[in-house]
């Protein structure tokens, strides 16, 4: 079977294991031979990446044909009304097409996260709001370019959910290894969301 691990990736880790830019790697975070990123996470997004070591579980994870879930918790700024909500889960037009239809919920709440390293810059003059998208697709910068398209432009994007697994009780930095699923199986999921 194969290996699935969950990684909490922090903010400013690039997503692969070997170095460009003087950014961090995932190789500072999993020492795991031949486990690779399945889908990427921007450097400066944090969150939910799934490593696996089977070739065909990777491409059932990241190939958008399989329209596999992706949770985000999104902090952005000023408050989204009921028009930008709708938008969202509607599809927003971008440069390369409209965005599939998307589940797009105001959090009430702030989630209970761990700190980001470096913080978000403090504005007193201008409101920020939580947001809860769940996508089906996943184009690159997609979620910044989705909440800047409706006036609210992302200052920390968190991915908590890829499918079947989510960040639940793994700290920033941190990983834990899954039971194993296979390629038709995640398919089978993705159907079913």
């Amino acid at each position: 079977m194969p290996r699935i691990l969950l990684l909490n990736k922090p903010h400013g880790v690039i997503c692969q294991f070997t170095p460009e830019g003087g950014h961090r790697t995932l190789k500072e975070l999993v020492a795991v031979p031949r486990v690779y990123p399945a889908g990427r996470l921007d450097t400066d997004s944090e969150g939910l990446v799934v490593l696996t070591d089977d070739g065909a579980l990777q491409a059932a994870i990241a190939d958008p044909r399989h329209k596999l879930e992706k949770e985000y918790w999104v902090q952005v700024e000023g408050v989204p009304g009921e028009e930008a909500l709708q938008a969202l889960a509607r599809g927003v037009e971008l440069r390369d097409g409209v965005t599939l239809p998307a589940i797009a919920e105001l959090v009430r709440e702030e989630p209970a996260l761990w700190p980001r390293v470096p913080p978000i810059r403090h504005r007193a003059a201008i409101p920020v709001a939580w947001l809860r998208l769940v996508l089906r697709e996943g184009r690159n910068r997609q979620v910044r370019r989705m909440t800047a398209a409706v006036g609210h432009p992302t200052l920390r994007l968190v991915r908590w959910r890829v499918g079947p697994w989510s960040l639940e009780g793994i700290a920033s930095g941190e990983w834990r290894e899954v039971r194993a699923i296979d390629a038709n199986d995640l398919r089978h999921i993705a159907r079913t969301q």
